[in-house]
Formats: C-alpha cells, structure tokens, sequence
C-alpha cells in the first residue's frame, strides 16, 4: 500500500525534470570511489553552477554513512546541496568498473547522482525511489551500457519513466 501512495504522488515528477543532456558523461576514467565521486562534482558544478568541492564534500559525507552501489553494477550517490533550487540528476558511465561496497559486491559502472536543495522536502526521496526502480530494469542497464552518445543515454533515462518495472 505504501509504494502505491508514492506512486500516486509521483507522476509529476519525471527523469527529463532532474536530467540535463550536460549532465550527461559517458567514457570516464576513474581509479576508485572518491575519483569518481569527483567527477560527478565536477559534472554538477559545470551542469548546475554548484560548488564542486561542496558537492563532493556532499557526496563523501553520504558514502561515509553507508554505500549508495545499489546493485548490478548500479550506483545512486546523492548528497544536500545550499547552492542549488531544486532536484537535480548526474549520469555518468565508467570505462571500467570500481568497487563501490555495494550491495552484491559487484562492482559500478553506471551512475545515477542525486543533487538536492539542503531544505528540500521528500521531492527528493521520490526520485531516488523514482531512480532507483528504473535502475532495476536490466534492459535499460544493458542499453545504457551500450549506448554511444550522451544524447542516446539521455533520451534513455528520460522516456524509462514509461516503462513498467521489473524485478532485479
């Protein structure tokens, strides 16, 4: 009953309303976790005009409470923002793997970061629960992994809202 209330709450908030094409990086580089938390901050502050050192700073603080590595390869880091008006959404996509401590102990290569106003109310919540079930569809990971451009990846992200989800 409690997922269908947020459900219901949930259709005025759509992936295209949190994802920018520029928010978009496929083909990064990155050693470790803090590297690619690093490149999603500097995502965000050429995406948004955030401060990339808070917005890392933000997302190391998240890590630190426990990993945001969902599974399948699946990361949703997210992190409080002072210098930003409402949700926003960073998708980056690895080269090669890192280990993330996620759930399955699999190692990340798509990730889907969170940012929000530090006094957002559950608008949030809802699209990290939004996120999170859309994330679950192996069709959609396959062909994010797959994809070529940043376009195809955000076209992707922006009409999985229709799709129904499965289970992982």
């Amino acid at each position: 009953m409690r997922d269908d209330r947020l459900r219901a709450s949930f259709p005025t908030m759509i992936i295209g309303d949190l994802l920018e094409p520029g928010a978009v990086t496929l083909r990064v580089s990155a050693a470790n976790k803090r590297q690619v938390l690093g490149v999603i901050a500097d995502v965000a502050a050429r995406a948004f005009g955030v401060d990339a050192g808070e917005a890392l700073e933000g997302l190391i603080e998240r890590e630190s409470a426990g990993s945001t590595g969902v599974g399948q390869g699946v990361a949703i880091p997210h992190a409080r923002l002072s210098d930003i008006d409402r949700v926003r959404a960073v998708f980056v996509r690895l080269e090669t793997p890192v280990a993330f401590g996620a759930v399955d102990d699999k190692p990340v290569d798509l990730l889907v970061a969170l940012f929000a106003p530090r006094d957002a109310d559950s608008s949030h919540l809802r699209a990290l629960a939004r996120i999170s079930r859309m994330m679950r569809q192996p069709e959609l990971r396959e062909q994010l992994r797959k994809a070529r451009s940043a376009d195809a990846v955000h076209v992707m992200l922006t009409q999985a809202h229709e799709s129904k989800p499965t289970a992982a």
